[in-house]
C-alpha cells in the first residue's frame, strides 16, 4: 500500500475543501491515487458537502423525544424553511434522535462522527449545509415536552407531579423564552442590570403618587 503522506492529505484538501481526515481516508481508499481520490470523493458527494460546510445552517428543526424516564431534545440545522420541511432532512434528523435516545447520547461529536456519512450525501442530495448543532438529556420521576412549530422545542423533568402539569410548564417555557434555568446560572452583571431596572420602575411609580422616599428606602432594603 501507498504511503499516505502529509503532503498529499494537504494537497488533496487544497484541490476539494474536505476535511482533513476525509481526504486521509480517500487517499487510503484510492492507494494514495490523488486523482482516483478525487474522483471518489466526487461519486459520493464529499467535495459537494465540504463546499458547502461554509454556508451558513441558521434553520432547521428541533426535536424532542422521551422514553421511560429519559428524554432527548436535539437540533439539527439546515439554510432554508423549505429544507427543514423537507422528508428527507426530517427522515434524518428523526433517525439521529432516535439513536441520541436508544444510545443516551449527549456528546455532539459523537453523533456527528456516527451520521457522518448520512450527512454528507443528504447534502449532496438537497445542495445544502446540514449541521447536527447541539443536544441535550433529562432524566427524571416524569417528563413533559412540547414544541411549537419546528424551531421551539423544550425538555422538563420534574418530582412529584403528573404529565399534564409538566407538559403545561413546558409550554409556559416555550412562551416566555426564559435564559436561565436555575438561579445560580444568573451573573451578578444580569441580576445588578434587572435589578436598577425595577428599581428605576419603582421610583417612576413612586413620584407619580408621590411616595418617592419611602419607595427608595423599600428597594434599598430588598
Amino acid at each position: 500500500m501507498a504511503e499516505i503522506t502529509a503532503s498529499l492529505v494537504k494537497e488533496l484538501r487544497e484541490r476539494t475543501g474536505a476535511g482533513m481526515m476525509d481526504c486521509k481516508k480517500a487517499l487510503t481508499e484510492a492507494n494514495g491515487d490523488i486523482e482516483l481520490a478525487i474522483e471518489n470523493m466526487r461519486k459520493s458527494g464529499a467535495i459537494k458537502a465540504a463546499k458547502k460546510a461554509g454556508n451558513v445552517a441558521a434553520d432547521g428543526v428541533i426535536k424532542t423525544k422521551i422514553d421511560g424516564n429519559y428524554g432527548i431534545i436535539l437540533e439539527v440545522n439546515c439554510q432554508t424553511d423549505f429544507v427543514a420541511k423537507d422528508a428527507g432532512f426530517q427522515a434524518f434528523a428523526d433517525k439521529v434522535l432516535d439513536a441520541a435516545v436508544a444510545g443516551k447520547i449527549t456528546d455532539v461529536e459523537v453523533l456527528k462522527a456516527q451520521f457522518e456519512e448520512e450527512r454528507v450525501a443528504l447534502v449532496a442530495k438537497i445542495g445544502e449545509n446540514i449541521n447536527i448543532r447541539r443536544v441535550a438529556a433529562l432524566e427524571g420521576d416524569v417528563l413533559g415536552s412540547y414544541q411549537h412549530g419546528a424551531r421551539i422545542g423544550v425538555l422538563v423533568a420534574a418530582k412529584g407531579a403528573d404529565e399534564e402539569l409538566v407538559k403545561h410548564i413546558a409550554m409556559h417555557v416555550a412562551a416566555s423564552k426564559p435564559e436561565f434555568i436555575k438561579p445560580e446560572d444568573v451573573s451578578a452583571e444580569v441580576v445588578e442590570k434587572e435589578y436598577q431596572v425595577q428599581l428605576d420602575i419603582a421610583m417612576q411609580s413612586a413620584v407619580r403618587y408621590g411616595t418617592k422616599q419611602n419607595c427608595w428606602s423599600a428597594a434599598e432594603r430588598a
